[in-house]
């Protein structure tokens, strides 16, 4: 058994939700956990089943040293190696207990009774409905939406850690009884028999392949016989820390596009899929073509999202994560609601790149130094590194690995990457917000969702805005109308960015 190598990064994503956090004492009790999955063979024979399955081995072996695949028949038995494979291939040194290890908590899938003694939760889904209870068997269905099933596995995900680190959170109980819809976003609703077969989504852009991309390329590599154009945009590579919550990634990714990554896990699907390795700015100047039908955002910062609304695509969906929550809005121009840039305005003085490295390097006195780091892509050498030492108070031998590369990427493997922290144990936080892998996986599989919702003819949300806390039991009231911003600072409050959008799309004009 072994810590995966990308745990610095878990670390710093949990160090940002627990209380009274030390990287020790987290890894301590992360390696007293076997976390089981037990499952049957009507799991395995359902679609739905298999999803959430694969979901709960993508999640578990991201986090956790030891985890238990529990086959409860023989038919189950056979889709072992599957499983086995999937979480070696994301952590490779991670421990699967073979023999009848005592299971810490213990998540089921199928219709066969499991007798655990632990805390035990049992997913199931029903196409849109994900369904999770901590008091009996659930079932999955036999779909091709994989909505329910996926949201049912980071619901479950979610309910381990709790239940794992209940003493270092806030309001962490277990959820009881989850049925809850990923059609509406509300519990115990009944939702359409309508079947996604042959859902066209016409032209779609998504924007952004980090963790949330990720989440959404799982559920439409799963959902039935999608047809339509995908174009996939981002200029990034996957690093080793991105391990810890990119669901499709596993270590022999890392060094690859992520368009890549993304356009492969599509491979079988009946999508066009087109990859372009990019920045949104640059992927527009470069496009002929102005008119944007349907584009998914899942960046990661409030000028790029600005930046897609400024190219006026006739309407966005946009997830996103956040300290504590997650969730997903939607978005006309000429609507009268909010369009994308009215939610990400800046109230105050937002800092320079340069400003906020140098603060969180605790050298604000380099700000200059930085700065002019950035703008030449200069390495930095052996003395830069040693004064960040010296400020963590850290060896620097420790740091030495960094010489040579960028202050950037210094930065983000260093900082933001948790190598100061796992130093100091936990005494020097990461403030870069870094979620957990099942809320960004779950913000993924929302905006897929609302996607696919929108080019079916489903969506019939009025709000704007839903969000979900996955670190507390589920809430009953989840949307969030968003005003649409009264400042006159936004685009959509421009005469003549409405008048290029009505030119671009005569049809949407505000009833």
């Amino acid at each position: 058994m072994a810590m995966a190598n990308f745990m610095d990064r878990a670390a710093s994503a949990a160090s940002r939700v627990l209380t009274n956090f030390k990287r020790s004492a987290f890894e301590d009790r992360l390696a007293a956990q076997v976390i089981g999955v037990s499952f049957d063979g009507a799991a395995v024979q359902s679609p739905e089943g298999r999803a959430s399955l694969d979901m709960i081995v993508r999640l578990s072996s991201r986090l956790y040293p030891t985890i238990a695949l529990r086959p409860l028949d023989a038919k189950a038995k056979d889709h072992v190696p599957i499983l086995e494979f999937l979480a070696k291939s994301i952590n490779p040194e991670i421990e699967l207990a073979k023999t009848r290890k005592a299971v810490t908590v213990s998540v089921v899938v199928g219709s066969s009774a499991s007798r655990t003694n632990c805390p035990t939760f049992f997913i199931g889904s029903e196409g849109w409905r994900a369904k999770l209870s901590s008091r009996g068997l659930v079932g999955s269905g036999k779909s091709m939406n994989p909505f329910g099933a996926g949201a049912a596995s980071c619901f479950a995900a979610a309910n381990v850690f709790r239940t794992v680190f209940a003493d270092q959170l806030e309001r962490g109980d277990a959820d009881e009884l989850i049925d809850f819809s990923m059609l509406t976003y509300a519990q115990g609703t009944r939702d359409s028999d309508q079947g996604l077969e042959g859902t066209d989504i016409g032209e779609t852009h998504l924007v952004g392949l980090g963790a949330i991309g990720n989440g959404a390329i799982w559920a439409l590599a799963r959902t039935a016989s999608l047809k339509g154009s995908l174009r996939l945009v981002d200029d990034e590579d996957v690093d080793l820390s991105n391990l810890q919550r990119y669901v499709l990634a596993g270590q022999c990714d890392v060094g690859s596009p992520k368009v890549d990554l993304a356009r492969a896990a599509l491979a079988d699907t009946a999508l066009e899929v087109s990859a372009h390795r990019a920045k949104w700015d640059g992927y527009v100047s470069n496009r002929k073509d102005w008119m944007f039908e349907r584009v998914a955002v899942a960046l990661d910062n409030a000028p790029d999202r600005i930046a897609v609304q400024g190219a006026l695509p006739k309407w966005i969906v946009n997830a996103w994560t956040q300290e504590l929550d997650l969730g997903v809005s939607r978005h006309g121009f000429d609507d009268g609601r909010a369009c994308l840039a009215c939610l990400y305005l800046p109230h105050e003085k937002i800092k320079d790149e340069d400003e906020k490295m140098a603060e969180e390097l605790k050298m604000p006195e380099a700000q200059q130094e930085i700065r002019e780091l950035l703008q030449t892509n200069r390495a930095v050498d052996v003395g830069f590194v040693e004064r960040v030492a010296k400020a963590f108070d850290i060896s620097s031998e420790a740091l030495k690995e960094f010489v040579g590369q960028s202050v950037r990427s210094f930065h983000q493997r260093a900082i933001c990457g948790g190598i100061v922290m796992r130093l100091t144990d936990g005494a020097q936080p990461v403030r870069a917000v870094v979620p957990m892998s099942f809320q960004s996986a779950l913000a993924g599989i929302m905006l897929a969702a609302d996607l696919v919702k929108h080019a079916s003819g489903l969506l019939d949300l009025r709000t704007t805005s839903t969000r979900i806390n996955l670190l507390r039991p589920l809430a009953s009231h989840l949307h969030d109308p968003k005003a649409k911003d009264t400042s006159g600072r936004c685009i959509c409050a421009d005469e003549d960015f409405l008048a290029a959008y009505r030119r671009k799309y005569p049809s949407c004009r505000a009833r």
